[in-house]
């Protein structure tokens, strides 16, 4: 089995159309539905409307290509306000899945985050999507709750913390990890 391929950032525009290509089939078997599908003319161009005035945020477009060149997997997320990074939509396409290019497109996405000073990189998945689930949390990120929304049913909160001391803040209050000394003092314990 080969599984040569590289990850490189894209551009809007390099990345869109190859992502609509792909992302219909790659979620085609769960019951979600896209939030624009559900609104009227008035309705979307009001979200277009509410969406300019958020200013230009940033956004990481993230392509996996095979050896012949061949788009097999994204990632693509936005910035979002106190430094956090949304990871919105990861994918890789059907046979191409479990050679490890998800977990390669989770890692690019960490380091490049955390290069640029985000704080939280953060992501939604439903709560039976174990391969996605499960390579997240070998990357380091830790379930910060729960949601039920009307797009996609159950939904489980994936956090990714750049600051190691905010990472064992996390472990202390989901009760895996008693505080240590650098958490005694910044509890003033």
């Amino acid at each position: 089995m080969d599984c040569t391929f590289t990850i490189r950032e894209m551009s809007k525009e390099d990345f869109e159309p190859l992502f609509q290509r792909h992302v219909h089939a790659a979620f085609a078997s769960d019951h979600s539905y896209t939030l624009r599908d559900a609104l009227d003319d008035t309705e979307q161009e009001q979200m277009r409307n509410l969406d300019s005035r958020l200013g230009d945020a940033l956004a990481l477009y993230l392509g996996a290509f095979d050896q012949d060149d061949h788009f097999v997997g994204w990632a693509w997320g936005k910035q979002e306000p106190k430094a956090k990074f949304c990871m919105v939509n990861s994918g890789v396409v059907e046979g191409q899945r479990r050679k490890g290019i998800y977990s390669a497109l989770v890692q690019s996405t960490v380091e490049t985050i955390s290069d640029r000073g985000f704080q939280v990189i953060y992501s939604r998945h439903c709560a039976t999507n174990n391969a996605v689930i499960i390579p997240k949390l070998k990357a380091g990120f830790v379930i910060s709750k729960f949601e039920i929304d009307d797009s996609h049913g159950v939904l489980v909160h994936l956090h990714y913390y750049t600051n190691k001391t905010r990472r064992k803040v996390m472990d202390y209050r989901t009760g895996s990890s008693a505080p240590d000394d650098d958490l005694k003092r910044l509890f003033k314990l």
